[in-house]
């Protein structure tokens, strides 16, 4: 069965953005940027200053596993 995939809309850098994740990402995300003090926008925002050549999503995805193993 294919997962299924979320799509929010994000304002980067004053551009407005989609991200396709699967859910579970998005309840690591959205507890990351709580715990970390930012709006999911802040957030992604920092997660895309740092993600080099790799995808936003991909980027986002690594990061939420990262957070995840502490």
């Amino acid at each position: 069965m294919p997962a299924v995939l979320r799509k929010r809309s994000i304002s980067l850098a004053g551009h407005a953005t989609s991200l396709a994740l699967e859910p579970e990402f998005w309840v690591a995300l959205d507890a990351a940027a709580a715990a970390d003090g930012l709006s999911m926008a802040g957030l992604i925002g920092r997660i895309d200053g740092g993600r080099g050549e790799r995808p936003l999503a991909s980027a986002c995805r690594v990061f939420a596993l990262l957070r995840a193993a502490g």
